[in-house]
């Protein structure tokens, strides 16, 4: 028998068969449309109108994320800052990436290989203005201690950083040419604004006499040579139950410190004033990491819980 592809149609049947078809056609047509409307339309033909309106058709299935708390630890101090403070403007883009619409205050990846920098980026020269003022015995917001050491800066608390700066070398650079390096100890607070300086009169007198009063300066993060190790302080009341550490004599910004847990490592929150808290005594007199903003890992054995006494390790920062 032949198959029914190969059938022809006779006389006036032919002309009956083709509007049957026709019919017939028009009704399969119909059904799979009702069929498609029953079910919502296919995954793809949703997941296309999703992207093309810009809605994710799935949202309202899959429940919403809850914020991440960002309480932080009590200061002893209320921050001057302004949460809409510009960064300080730079003056040189050492191959940065263009800004764009970016808005300044917004926190972002650094350049040269800083991935935890903040916002004083290596390899900028910023601007703005250098003040001085009597700095004393040397000691600062960011609680190092007095030192004989008299080359250094307070930086204006919008860069200052929640104390990120603290321990930073600054190269500080003057109009006329003349240059100091100067590291950070202390914070100014208002009016001092974001991009200014408060140097030491000693450091100030490097760059211009001090009856000038202020002066235009542009300055940039460094990466000095030294042959000191970084050291640790537990904070005055420390013992097993709650501490306070600090790192001193890092040659590169500290970004990060840790202490190690049964689980892995526990980061603890920085402060205004250059120390790092455990609360609950978590990881106090134990292992630590100590992180700096280009990502560099110095671990430390347990350092024993001696408050108010510095006790040097025997590791350090490499060279950037």
């Amino acid at each position: 028998m032949a198959s029914p592809s190969h059938r022809r149609p006779r006389g006036k049947r032919r002309g009956l068969l083709v509007p049957a078809v026709a019919v017939a056609t028009v009704g399969l047509l119909i059904s799979l449309v009702v069929a498609l409307t029953r079910d919502g339309g296919s995954d793809t033909v949703r997941a296309t109108a999703a992207s093309a309106t810009g809605v994710d058709a799935d949202a309202d299935a899959r429940p919403s994320a809850s914020p991440t708390a960002t309480g932080r630890t009590p200061e002893t101090k209320p921050s001057t800052a302004s949460p809409a403070a510009p960064k300080p403007s730079a003056t040189t883009p050492s191959a940065r990436p263009s800004r764009g619409a970016t808005p300044t205050t917004a926190p972002r990846p650094a350049s040269g290989g800083a991935p935890l920098a903040g916002r004083i980026e290596p390899g900028t020269a910023y601007s703005g203005v250098a003040t001085h003022y009597d700095a004393g015995d040397g000691d600062g917001a960011c609680l190092y201690g007095p030192s004989p050491d008299r080359m250094t800066a307070a930086m204006n608390t919008t860069d200052y950083e929640t104390s990120k700066a603290c321990g930073a070398y600054i190269l500080v650079r003057a109009a006329g040419g003349a240059s100091v390096t100067v590291r950070i100890t202390n914070e100014c607070p208002a009016p001092c604004a974001p991009g200014q300086l408060d140097l030491s009169r000693e450091a100030f007198a490097e760059l211009a006499g001090l009856s000038a009063g202020k002066i235009p300066v542009t300055w940039s993060l460094l990466s000095p040579g030294t042959s000191d190790t970084v050291s640790v302080r537990y904070k005055t009341g420390s013992s097993s139950h709650w501490c306070g550490i600090q790192a001193i004599g890092h040659r590169n910004p500290l970004a990060r410190l840790e202490v190690a847990t049964g689980s892995g490592w526990q980061r603890l929150t920085r402060t205004e004033y250059n120390y790092f808290l455990s609360p609950d005594g978590t990881g106090c007199g134990g292992k630590l990491r100590l992180t700096d903003i280009y990502g560099q890992e110095l671990t430390v054995d347990g350092i024993p819980v001696r408050p108010d006494t510095v006790q040097p390790t025997r590791v350090q920062f490499a060279r950037h």
